[in-house]
């Protein structure tokens, strides 16, 4: 029984997410204007549900503040830095098939084949990339998601939106976090493997180590930002357009709550907080 209510849930959840990137594809891609005073404008303009984003971003600072900072205090005071690296790069090289996938259906084939290499070689070398050992021969990554590729495919962001404990997010990107779920072969195996316990353990895994190695430049944004929420909604709107172009991002200040993405670019060192 629990099974097949299992079945249906994420059957429901899976509708309600290709709903919601149908409406982000009304939504277009539009570019924010330069102008402050326009830019404000337009960012309300695509935040509707301001006052439940409001809310919800309450809720995943209280969490932060509750257990997900702390958890990351004491692993960074409990583990040595070699340790630390080391954990991000098997989550990354645990990463790399999506990144691999998401790179051909995007056409960037040149960036196939060195995701493709990286992993051969983390994967065996650099024993299942607890080593980045592609890196120490020149070959260093890149991160690439299923939001990124609708992106490229034209879709648009549609309305701002800010996921319990996942932090910023869209309708375009939040389908891409299912779509991920779902085709992940680390996902799979595990389901299969009937040790989905796995994949929480994995995404708790991600949260804490992007929390510790960005601990300070969260806590600055915050101390210094007038209007936090705001703040964060801006960054991840700049970060996610540069990321969809493959270009160099606006920030190196990244948006809190837990990543679904390990780590950042290896080949983009202005987003390498450490």
């Amino acid at each position: 029984m629990f099974a097949k209510s299992s079945r249906v849930l994420r059957s429901r959840v899976g509708g309600v997410f290709v709903s919601l990137a149908l409406v982000a594809g009304l939504g277009g891609c539009a570019t924010p204007p330069s102008d402050p005073v326009a830019r404000a404008e337009f960012e309300r303009e695509k935040d509707p549900i301001e006052p439940l984003n409001r809310a919800i971003f309450a809720f995943n600072l209280q969490m932060d503040k509750m257990f997900l900072r702390p958890a990351a205090i004491v692993y960074r005071e409990a583990l040595p830095t070699p340790v630390q690296k080391g954990v991000n790069s098997f989550l990354s090289n645990l990463r790399s098939p999506v990144v691999f996938a998401n790179d051909l259906m995007q056409g960037e084939l040149d960036r196939a084949g060195n995701t493709a290499g990286r992993f051969v070689i983390n994967s065996t070398i650099g024993i299942l990339g607890v080593w980045d050992a592609a890196s120490e021969m020149g070959i260093h990554g890149h991160s690439e998601d299923f939001g990124q590729t609708f992106g490229t495919w034209g879709v648009g962001e549609g309305f701002y939106l800010v996921l319990p404990f996942l932090g910023p997010s869209n309708p375009r990107d939040t389908l891409g976090l299912a779509v991920e779920y779902y085709v992940d072969p680390f996902n799979l195996w595990a389901r299969r493997e009937n040790v989905e316990g796995w994949i929480m353990a994995r995404s708790l895994a991600t949260g804490i180590d992007f929390r510790a190695r960005n601990l300070e430049t969260l806590d600055e944004l915050e101390r210094t930002s007038l209007d936090y929420y705001v703040a964060i909604r801006s960054l991840y709107r700049q970060r996610r357009a540069n990321e969809i172009s493959n270009g160099k991002e606006t920030s190196d200040q990244p948006a809190p709550g837990i990543s679904t993405v390990p780590g950042p670019a290896k080949d983009d060192k202005s987003a390498e907080l450490r």
